[in-house]
Parts: structure tokens; C-alpha cells; sequence
């Protein structure tokens, strides 16, 4: 995937800043994000995987973001914690391609599986006597694993396309990761045909998804205007709105970042953007899809129920 083509062994990542007071304060802040990411995506598939009530199509889905959100983070937040205390910000060139790829694996996955679960919701409110009959186990894995495969297919002719490009030994990354309009800023070669890639890549995998979520959305609107019951419109539009929250957080970012053309591109600006997509939305997610869900407080309840119950018995055997 990785052709060496140039003299570039290794590239040095800037940073998002080089003053020390900012990094030190930046390090505390992107650490309890980090954090907070790390606990709420592995306590919402926790939660999912332990509760059997939370064992619907809409919560498998969820279960998945929560993994793929897990992993953008993952794959960025190690590297940019360990470089503020680092003199040279160094990453190997297969370092820099492996970070690239994960990262923008996740992200086109993530597209997928928020068109999933567009999918979900539409079935649920227009077709509610068909939906476990349509949202099978095997259609839920199937969705999945698709958004998967498409997703590694989708990045692998990136990271491709990217590193096809000659770097001539230019290797500062004006970045605190290795992204792709960063990187292709590099190149001592002509840019064109790799910009084009990137711009027909992202733009194939947001209009495809963005046509199905609204689609499915302009489905659902119509079904939900013709109930009589308010109290049913309300409970219809309740189950959407954590999804349409998060869908627009994330494609605003991601049109932000990838769908407008290099000449418009301001790296400290980016800079910004990145960590919004790469650690503040992966933290986000399970915040949304927990403080307005009741099923998901409902089963956290119980939960620590059967912790506290399960701490007193075993203290009670103790003492006795």
C-alpha cells in the first residue's frame, strides 16, 4: 500500500502548538477527553452486550458506533498525547500510512452505520409490523460488515493514491496527525489526480449516505405528520433525535474538512476541525445516544442494581 518512491523515511508532526504553557493545559484537557471517550464507547457496548432488552437492531448498530468511534480515537489520541512531551515529533512513513488509514477507515465507516441506523428508524415508524421481520440478525450483520468492507476498500485507495505521491525528502507535517491535505501539501509532484481521488472518494461516500439518511428521514416525516395521536408524533420524533444530532455534528465536520477545494484549506483552521472529528465527536456519541434515551438510563439502572446487590452479598459472606 506504501510505495517508497522518495527519500522521505520518516515525517515530523508539528503539533497543534509549540508553546509550552498551551501544551500543558491542551495535554490535561485532551487527556480527560481521551478519557471520558474511552469510558462512555466501552461502557455503551458494555451496556448493550450485558442488558438483553438492549438487544435490538437499533442498539447493534449503536454497539458498532461506539466501536468505530472507539477506534478514530484510538488511532490518533496515543500518538498526540505522548508528542507534547516529545523534542521531535517523529513517525515512521508505515507509522504515518497505518494512522491514516485507521483513522479514515473509522470515519467512512461511521458514514455506513449512521445510514444504518437511519434505515432502522425508518423501518421502526413505517413499517413497524415488519420490523423484525426486515431488521433480521442477518440483515443487522450484513449492514455492518458491508459498512466495514466498504470502508477498508474506500481507504485502502487513498492511503494509496497519497503515498503515491513524491515528497523529495520534505517531511514537517503541519499537523498533529497524519491527515491526507496536510500530507499531499508535501509533495514536490504535481497533486491533481490525488485531490481528485480524495474529492470523489469523500464526495461518493457522503452524498450516497447523506441521500439514504435523508430519504429515510423524509419517510419518516411523512408517516409521522399523518398520526393522529400527538403523543405518538412526539414519541416517533423522540427516537430520531439523538441520531439526527449526531448525524449533523459529524457530516458538518466532515463536509467542512474534505468536500471543498485545497485552495480554501487553512492548516491551523483544520487543526481545529481534526480534533472536533477525531476525539470531541467519538466523546460525544454515547452522550448523546444516553442522557435523552430512557431504555439506555433504564438498563444502566439496572445494572448498578445488580452491582450493588452483588457488592452486598459478597460483603455480607465476608462478615459472616
Amino acid at each position: 500500500m506504501v510505495r517508497r518512491n522518495n527519500a522521505t523515511a520518516e515525517f515530523i508532526l508539528l503539533g497543534i502548538t509549540d508553546i509550552w504553557e498551551l501544551q500543558v493545559i491542551l495535554f490535561v484537557l485532551f487527556l480527560l477527553i481521551c478519557v471520558t471517550s474511552l469510558v462512555g464507547n466501552l461502557g455503551m457496548i458494555a451496556l448493550i452486550r450485558l442488558d438483553s432488552r438492549l438487544h435490538t437492531p437499533m442498539y447493534f448498530f449503536l454497539c458498532h458506533l461506539s466501536l468505530v468511534d472507539l477506534g478514530n480515537s484510538s488511532a490518533v489520541a496515543p500518538k498526540m498525547l505522548v508528542s507534547f512531551f516529545e523534542e521531535r515529533k517523529a513517525i515512521s512513513v508505515p507509522g504515518c500510512a497505518a494512522q491514516m488509514y485507521f483513522c479514515g477507515f473509522c470515519i467512512i465507516a461511521e458514514c455506513y452505520l449512521l445510514a444504518a441506523m437511519a434505515y432502522d428508524r425508518y423501518v421502526a415508524i413505517c413499517n413497524p409490523l415488519l420490523y423484525m421481520a426486515t431488521m433480521s440478525q442477518k440483515v443487522c450483520v450484513q449492514l455492518a460488515v458491508g459498512s466495514y468492507l466498504i470502508a477498508s476498500v474506500g481507504q485502502m485507495v487513498l492511503v494509496s493514491s497519497v503515498f503515491s505521491a513524491r515528497f523529495c525528502g520534505l517531511n514537517v507535517i503541519n499537523h498533529f496527525f497524519c491527515d491526507i491535505p496536510p500530507l499531499l501539501k508535501l509533495s514536490c509532484s504535481s497533486t491533481t489526480v490525488n485531490e481528485r481521488v480524495l474529492f470523489t472518494v469523500a464526495t461518493l461516500v457522503a452524498l450516497s449516505t447523506l441521500a439514504f439518511i435523508a430519504i429515510s428521514y423524509g419517510y419518516i416525516l411523512t408517516t409521522v405528520l399523518r398520526m393522529r395521536s400527538s403523543k405518538g408524533r412526539l414519541k416517533a420524533f423522540s427516537t430520531c433525535a439523538s441520531h439526527l444530532t449526531s448525524v449533523s455534528i459529524f457530516y458538518g465536520t466532515m463536509i467542512f474538512m474534505y468536500l471543498r477545494p485545497s485552495s480554501t484549506y487553512s492548516l491551523n483552521q483544520d487543526k481545529v476541525v481534526s480534533v472536533v472529528y477525531t476525539m470531541v465527536i467519538p466523546m460525544l456519541n454515547p452522550l448523546i445516544y444516553s442522557l435523552r434515551n430512557t431504555e439506555v438510563k433504564a438498563a444502566l439502572k439496572r445494572l448498578l442494581k445488580k452491582v450493588l446487590v452483588s457488592f452486598r452479598d459478597q460483603t455480607g459472606k465476608e462478615v459472616s
